[in-house]
């Protein structure tokens, strides 16, 4: 990772808003071992958003993007939605694809960035809620994963539509009584986790982001997988405690609920064969880099 392509040129710099330098300065691109402990420090982390105090989704967008590898090579994809309203927040490159088409807007952009830039790792991520990914957006969805498009499609789960008034999704639970949903979902939560392992996804997680630990190291791995081997994907429990009716400060605890064993979002993990080898040989890699850096650290004190 490197800072180079964010710098302000020297005779700009003392007309640059102080907030700017700041966020340049203090980037976490081309940090060693960047991640969520840096959320709340570096603004490019979003600082501010628009959500809605206490939103789930806020807490999941900051993580996923201190978690991303490569960011200053990222492209994220969004669709309409919840999210819509925190990508212009980000600093990190994005495109607002339509309603639903944004597994086919990445799916041009991966073979666009693989044809301009053949020397250069360009990794794309798709962010959307569950009514792009799996109502609206699904065949676009599948047929990337059939083709083994090889970017990360992350679910962004509300289990409604959250942001047009609480209506039903295909992922809302069975029973579910929401405001523009007044009788109750009739059938059983789509199981898209499934359905993308059986589309030749490499990697498939269903959690919450109620831990930012185990957050990023699912995006990660998600991320190298997809760059190596082909399509990965992500389905991640962001209540909207507007309409299920919770107060603001009980979006936390909603996640740790729904993630007991036993229930709809206790951590699910598959990998296939190829993309189960690759991520044991980072983890080794990973174990020598710290072992290396703790003896270096040691060293430099005893010297």
């Amino acid at each position: 990772m490197s800072k180079e392509r964010i710098q302000i040129a020297p005779e700009f710099r003392n007309i640059m808003p102080p907030e700017y330098i700041e966020l340049v300065d203090n980037a976490t691109w081309g940090k060693e071992g960047r991640g969520w402990k840096d959320v709340g420090i570096n603004k490019e982390l979003i600082e501010e958003h628009s959500l809605c105090a206490g939103c789930p989704e806020s807490m999941a967008f900051r993580y996923i993007l201190a978690a991303l590898p490569n960011p200053e090579d990222t492209v994220m994809v969004g669709s309409t939605g919840c999210t819509s309203l925190v990508f212009p927040h980000v600093a990190v490159h994005n495109i607002h694809s339509l309603f639903g088409n944004q597994n086919a807007i990445a799916s041009g952009l991966k073979k666009s960035l693989a044809h301009r830039f053949p020397d250069q790792t360009k990794d794309v991520v798709v962010l959307a809620g569950d009514g792009a990914t799996v109502d609206i957006g699904l065949d676009y969805t599948l047929q990337s994963w059939f083709r083994q498009e090889k970017f990360t499609t992350i679910c962004f789960d509300n289990e409604l539509y959250a942001n047009t008034g609480g209506q039903e999704s295909g992922l809302m639970q069975k029973g579910f009584v929401a405001k523009m949903a007044p009788i109750g979902k009739q059938f059983e939560k789509v199981r898209l986790p499934e359905i993308a392992q059986e589309s030749g996804c490499h990697y498939v997680v269903n959690c919450t982001v109620s831990k930012p630990s185990l957050v990023e190291k699912v995006v990660r791995n998600a991320v190298y997988v997809a760059r190596e081997i082909g399509p990965t994907y992500l389905q991640m429990y962001t209540p909207c405690i507007l309409e299920i009716g919770k107060q603001s400060m009980e979006g936390l605890q909603e996640m740790r609920d729904s993630e007991k064993p036993g229930l709809r979002f206790a951590f699910k993990e598959y990998m296939s064969p190829e993309a189960k080898e690759l991520i044991t040989e980072m983890a080794a890699k990973e174990k020598e880099r710290k072992a290396a850096a703790k003896a270096a650290l040691t060293q430099s004190a005893t010297a």
